[in-house]
């Protein structure tokens, strides 16, 4: 371990003044990641996946001759002008995404453009860590629970369920659901973007059939939100309101998730 620290003593001293500058920055994050109802709750994981999606190119890693690139202290500078800004103003948003340009940076200036390409996806993917500012999260999250209601409400009345919606609230003949922001399935677009990204990267095929796998996480996302929306809306009329929350909501969520991640296996090993 010490000859480890003596060999890349310049590495770990820039690391731990990476950490002291942007430890604000950690714990705005790290509070978004576990507050109430987050819809980063995933975030913590984002590290950890990039650590071992770098650790599976180790012996192709080692076999490279770093090669010291200009390029790199310009995009630190950059990204750390970005820091300084939005620590001014404390907006911990553009922050956290200029930390993931330094970590950039760094890669260029100590290992050059060819080791960067080879571990380009996993640095990339820690902009999923980052969490998007409270009022994009509140636009998206209200567009997307009432479009989840009108189109649970359409699903009810054909399975001759009478519904009418108003707003995020589907009225029926004994029940009425509300479709509120946890329910906009929003939280599910999210890790499941993070997901499909992976599923994307270690697909075997050409970019074009990648991306259309990773852009299927959307529709997959919104049509299984609706599917549980339906699934509790029908539980509220035949039975009653009482059986679609506590223990019935919280595991209609897990459901859901589950239905999607093997809706996106499925899809990727079609495509594949």
């Amino acid at each position: 371990m010490r000859e480890l620290i003596t060999k890349y003593k310049n590495q770990f001293l820039i690391a731990l003044i990476l950490l002291f500058t942007y430890t604000p920055t950690l714990i705005w994050m790290w509070d978004r990641w576990f507050t109430r109802d987050s819809y980063y709750s995933h975030g913590i994981l984002i590290p950890f996946i990039t650590a071992y999606l770098i650790w599976q190119n180790r012996s192709q890693l080692m076999q490279m001759k770093p090669e010291k690139s200009e390029i790199g202290m310009k995009l630190i500078i950059l990204g750390l002008f970005v820091h300084l800004i939005s620590s001014l103003f404390r907006v911990y948003f553009s922050s956290g995404f200029s930390l993931v340009i330094v970590i950039i940076g760094l890669i260029l200036y100590f290992y050059g453009e060819k080791i960067l390409k080879d571990i380009s996806f996993p640095i990339v993917f820690l902009f999923f860590m980052v969490p998007l500012p409270l009022v994009v999260i509140i636009n998206i999250s209200f567009k997307m629970k009432l479009f989840a209601a009108q189109i649970a409400a359409v699903v009810l009345n054909s399975m001759n369920i009478l519904a009418v919606r108003e707003g995020s609230l589907i009225r029926m003949a004994n029940a009425q659901v509300v479709v509120d922001d946890v329910c906009s399935g929003l939280r599910s677009l999210m890790s499941l973007t993070a997901l499909g990204s992976i599923f994307a990267y270690w697909m075997k095929g050409p970019m074009w059939k990648r991306l259309l796998l990773f852009l299927s996480t959307v529709p997959i996302a919104v049509i299984t939100n609706v599917c549980r929306i339906i699934l509790l809306a029908s539980v509220s009329e035949i039975w009653g309101s009482k059986y679609a929350t506590g223990f019935i909501h919280d595991l209609s969520g897990f459901i859901v998730f589950a239905l999607a991640f093997i809706l996106l296996y499925s899809v990727s090993r079609l495509m594949e």
